[in-house]
């Protein structure tokens, strides 16, 4: 019972439509029919500018952290519940039950997970991410590249099996919702900040 309302809970924390929200708040504008049409910070900064971006991006984030902390606290030894909570942040954020099942690309939720369930690896990780995003002008590149380094680096870090399966399994769905970017960077069409 206790993993069942752990992973509603954490569906629901994950579904909240943050540029859906913030851009229809500050613009009366559906996000989902600007720029590239995804319910994400980036296309926040598209359709509304920096600060919404920055605030969205960090609430993003948080819906993947806060939630799986919370379950590490309330259940410390029980890692594939923090691992449960962590992707049903993601599976929420992409599937969003407030918009009829749509949703982002939960780059930033899943980030948000990973730094919950280990906060050293999450936070270099982190600053891998926005190195690579500064340096390509791309925020899909920083994205993929954390997708694919999550589960090397918690291996390397020695966490909880569990949790590397999760970086595995949410690193394959992050990149997953990232196909159309993929066909854009391999034709050299992709978007820049």
């Amino acid at each position: 019972m206790v993993y069942l309302v752990a992973a509603l809970l954490g569906y629901l924390i994950g579904s909240i439509p943050t540029a859906y929200l913030v851009v229809k708040q500050l613009t009366g504008q559906d996000i989902r029919q600007i720029g590239s049409g995804n319910v994400g910070a980036t296309n926040v900064k598209r359709a509304a500018g920096f600060k919404p971006f920055l605030f969205v991006l960090l609430f993003d984030f948080l819906k993947g952290t806060i939630p799986v902390l919370i379950s590490r606290f309330l259940f410390p030894d029980l890692h594939w519940l923090h691992v449960l909570v962590a992707l049903a942040t993601v599976l929420g954020h992409s599937k969003s039950i407030y918009l009829k099942f749509a949703g982002g690309k939960s780059a930033a939720t899943g980030l948000g997970g990973f730094v919950g369930l280990d906060p050293v690896a999450g936070l270099l990780l982190a600053v891998i991410a926005y190195v690579i995003m500064r340096v390509t002008r791309m925020v899909s590149v920083g994205s993929l590249v954390a997708s694919v380094l999550s589960p090397i680096m918690l291996i390397i870090f020695k966490a909880p099996v569990p949790y590397q399966i999760y970086a595995a399994v949410a690193g394959i769905y992050v990149i997953y919702l990232h196909k159309a970017n993929i066909q854009r960077l391999l034709k050299g069409t992709e978007n820049r900040i």
